[in-house]
This record gives C-alpha cells, sequence and structure tokens, in this order.
C-alpha cells in the first residue's frame, strides 16, 4: 500500500487549543464497587452517569452504564459497566507498571494520608517513591488498573528547563532506535535498547 504523502501544513486548520484532559475511559467489573472506591476511599465525586443499549461512536449493541468521577480540575475518570461481572484483561505484553494513570494532589503530607486510608481498606500501596521532580505512590483498584498519586516537586522554572532539551533527547534516542532496529535485523542486537543516560542511577542494585 502506497503511504499517502505529507500534506502542507500551510493548507491545513490550526490543531484545536487542547484544555485540559476531558476523560479517560476504562472497563469496571462492577460499578457498585468502583464507586466505593474511588468515591469513599479516594474521595472523588460520581457526578454522571449515561446509560444506553447502543454505543454512539460505532453504532453497535452493547447495554452499558456509563458512570463518572470528577477531580478537582473538572476533568473526569470515568468506567463502563457492560454488565457482565468481568474485569478487562491486562495486556498480555506489557509489564503490570507500564500502563497507568497519574492524579496529582496538592503535597507529600496528602500522599502519606491517602496511603495509610488506602491500607486501612487493605489495599497494597507502593511508595512514597522520590522521582526527583515529583514523589507519588502506587497501587491498583477494583478493576486491575494501576494508579498513581504524584505530588510535584520541582517549581515552573524547573520544568521549563527540562523541557528546552526534551526534544534534543528524544530525538538521540531515536537516532539510537534506528541503529538499533538495524543491527537487530542482521542478528547483531538482541537485547531491548537501553536508553542513552539513566536518570535514577539510585535505583541501580549495587554489585558489590
Amino acid at each position: 500500500m502506497n503511504a499517502l504523502p505529507t500534506p502542507d501544513p500551510a493548507t491545513l486548520p490550526p490543531p484545536a487549543a487542547v484544555q485540559q484532559l476531558h476523560h479517560f475511559a476504562y472497563k469496571a467489573r462492577d460499578a457498585e464497587e468502583t464507586r466505593h472506591f474511588y468515591e469513599d476511599i479516594l474521595g472523588l465525586p460520581l457526578y454522571h452517569i449515561i446509560q444506553s443499549d447502543y454505543v454512539p461512536s460505532t453504532g453497535e449493541y452493547c447495554p452499558y452504564t456509563h458512570f463518572f468521577f470528577r477531580l478537582q480540575d473538572g476533568s473526569f475518570i470515568a468506567f463502563f459497566d457492560l454488565g457482565d461481572d468481568v474485569k478487562a484483561e491486562p495486556s498480555p505484553n506489557t509489564p503490570a507498571w507500564v500502563n497507568h494513570i497519574a492524579f496529582r494532589v496538592n503535597t507529600v503530607q496528602e500522599l502519606e494520608n491517602t496511603k495509610a486510608r488506602l491500607q486501612a481498606h487493605g489495599i497494597e500501596v507502593l511508595g512514597v517513591t522520590d522521582h526527583h521532580i515529583f514523589k507519588s505512590i502506587y497501587f491498583f483498584d477494583p478493576n486491575g488498573i494501576r494508579l498513581e498519586l504524584s505530588a510535584q516537586l520541582a517549581d515552573a522554572a524547573q520544568m521549563e528547563k527540562d523541557s528546552t532539551v526534551a526534544h534534543q533527547r528524544l530525538a538521540e534516542w531515536t537516532a539510537r532506535k534506528a541503529q538499533w532496529r538495524s543491527e537487530r535485523a542482521e542478528g547483531r542486537a538482541t537485547a531491548p535498547l537501553k536508553p542513552q543516560a539513566n536518570d535514577r542511577p539510585e535505583y541501580v542494585p549495587s554489585r558489590t
């Protein structure tokens, strides 16, 4: 199949000014189980419900209850209860820690407080983990979705400074990945590609 030609940007309308996240949506095993977790434990209010037999975007028949929990900035995390009492299956080729959604809180103390609330309900929590620019805790919701709560440490000036090198660092990675792909095709690379820098040397196991 022939690739489509790259359009001239001058002939296209400008991209939309994306203001904020509206919602993430996931499958829920059970609506009430999910409500209890997000509203009673995490404190996100149940805010809106949509119910139908047909999917508006595709027209397919699939009865559902779609329900939304509101964050402080007006965005939402949402779920579909399809009435089958089945969790969504995890990705078969992705480690469990990769796919997750992170929510921002105001302080590290709020991380500690939430960790205590979660543990009081028998929920396993990892952290507080130091990421230098923020600290986080990690846990799973009743549907097997990995969640992160983060408290920002870096100020706007530090984040702006980091943004000035982000494209350069990604370009270096992309160039190294192109070389790795070539070597892999020739049978000279068998291991996954490692990044050109290690920003978290404190987590490298000691060899002594």
